[in-house]
This record gives C-alpha cells, sequence and structure tokens, in this order.
C-alpha cells in the first residue's frame, strides 16, 4: 500500500492537510517518498498525568500532538524518526489497558489504545514501517534507547533514599538513566549520555555509580554541571485552551484509496475554515 501511495494525489493532499492543521507551529512535513500511512487518538503517559494525543504514522517517521481542536488544529509538535524506534507491549494494569512503550535513543513513554483491536493495529503498522525503512536503508536497529519516566503521581517519596517526601518546594526529579523519581540529593550528579543530549544529563547515585564504574571517564568526558538537564518536558505542559475531552473514540485510520473522498472533503472545510 504504501509504495502505491507515493506519489499519489490523494497522499499528498493528506500530508497538506495534516501540516495546516499543526499550522505555523509544525514544521513541514511533505518530503520526497512521505506516506502518510494512519492516524488516530492514543492516551499518552506524562509526567504528571495520561492525556490525549493525536498521531500520525508515516512510512518514516512518527508524528504527535496536543489536541486543541479535534481533527483541525493540533500544537506542540514532536516527530520521532522511525529507525530510531523500538516497540514493547505492556501487560494490562487496573484501568490501564491495551498499552505499548515507544522506545527511542532520546526519549521513551508509554502510550495506550481504546481497544486491544487498535493496539494489535498500531503496533503491527509501526513495526510494519519499522522493518522496511530498515532494510531500505541498510542501518542497523538501535540498541540503547532512554528509560521511561516514572510518573509523578507514582512516587510520593524519593525512589533511592526512600526518606525525602515531595513536597512544594522538596520538588521530584528524574534520573535520565533509569527513570526513577529521585529527590535533589540522591540526583545532584551529571553524566554524559551520548545518545540523549550533548551535555551531561542528570542521574541518580546509583546509576552514576555503576555508569562510572563501567567505564574509564577520560578528561571532559564526564563532568558536574549547572546547565538544565532538561527537566521540563514541553509535551507535559497544562493544555490550554483545550476544546477535547481526555477521553476519546477515535480509532486508528489505515489509508487506502477508499478514504480519498473523505480526505478531500476535509481540506475544502479545512480551506472554508482559514478563509
Amino acid at each position: 500500500m504504501v509504495d502505491r501511495l507515493v506519489n499519489s494525489e490523494a497522499n499528498a493532499r493528506r500530508i497538506q492537510l495534516v501540516e495546516s492543521c499543526f499550522g505555523s507551529s509544525g514544521q513541514p512535513l511533505a518530503v520526497p517518498g512521505r506516506v502518510l500511512v494512519g492516524e488516530g487518538v492514543l492516551t499518552k503517559m506524562c509526567r504528571k498525568r495520561a492525556k490525549a494525543r493525536q498521531f500520525f504514522l508515516f512510512n518514516d517517521i512518527l508524528v504527535y500532538g496536543n489536541i486543541l481542536m479535534n481533527r483541525k488544529k493540533y500544537n506542540k509538535q514532536h516527530i520521532i524518526p522511525l529507525e530510531a524506534v523500538k516497540l514493547e507491549s505492556l501487560e494490562d494494569d487496573g484501568h490501564f489497558r491495551n498499552g505499548w512503550v515507544i522506545r527511542t535513543a532520546t526519549k521513551s513513554f508509554a502510550v495506550y489504545a481504546a481497544t486491544s483491536t487498535e493496539k494489535q493495529e498500531w503496533m503491527a503498522h509501526i513495526n510494519k514501517c519499522i522493518e522496511d525503512l530498515l532494510r531500505k536503508s541498510g542501518k542497523k536497529a538501535v540498541e540503547e534507547h532512554a528509560a521511561v519516566w516514572v510518573p509523578d503521581s507514582e512516587a510520593s517519596i524519593c525512589m533511592h533514599c526512600k526518606k525525602s517526601n515531595f513536597t512544594v518546594l522538596n520538588r521530584r526529579h528524574h534520573c535520565r538513566k533509569c527513570g526513577a523519581v529521585v529527590c535533589n540529593p540522591c540526583s545532584n550528579k551529571r553524566y554524559l549520555l551520548p545518545h540523549q543530549s550533548s551535555k551531561p544529563l542528570r542521574v541518580c547515585l546509583t546509576c552514576y555509580d555503576s555508569l562510572t564504574r563501567a567505564k574509564v571517564l577520560t578528561s571532559g568526558e564526564n563532568s558536574f554541571s549547572k546547565d538544565s538537564s532538561g527537566e521540563d518536558d514541553s509535551d507535559d505542559e497544562d493544555d490550554t485552551n483545550r476544546s477535547q475531552q481526555e477521553t476519546h473514540d477515535e480509532h486508528f485510520v489505515s489509508w487506502d484509496s477508499e478514504e480519498e473522498e473523505r480526505v478531500a472533503a476535509q481540506s475544502r472545510e479545512q480551506q472554508a475554515t482559514v478563509a
């Protein structure tokens, strides 16, 4: 299906529609050979709580953003190259069901679909795109991935010392190596994690000790730093001007020739709204 849609007018319209939905806050998405494979709403586990996000699967990238107006307007666009992605299925846990982890070298997070069928469709399409991309490029799959951050709500005390209670003044921090929620004294060191950043990042004392034992340090390779370790995650900021509820019944939509008329209608509606 992907090869058939590469140079089709329907595919070009779909990508143009996604670009217009992000507006000036998004990056251009139309590049030669790129195909929009499917889209849908998933619940993303953010640092503070689970939030609905609109996801777009292309044959080479995964794009997601905050929902301002369903199917019409999004912001805070994130683009993930598929060649760096690895998926891991999650077991159902209470009301968190039909989930899987999206792992990359710089950031990893859990997402949840509305149904098990939708989960299977998303994972199958993403894995197929990754497989095709790696085969065509001749590249090898990335072996090192960032840790999934433990949500703030799951840690009322430091996960390292087990003593420090978190308050407004004693804030939570995340170890960039293991993802644990720790207090400042238990994460007051930095270590260079090249796959995540060119600057030393905040790590917990346990990870710092294990990293320093595992590798002989050279001058400048590891250092203390007061530079920001990226503690804030732009995707976790409050969703201002949101008009949608946090629950959605939007399913994964896999594009094919039968969808061309619907896309054309959406494009005309979008143009009329802008005008």
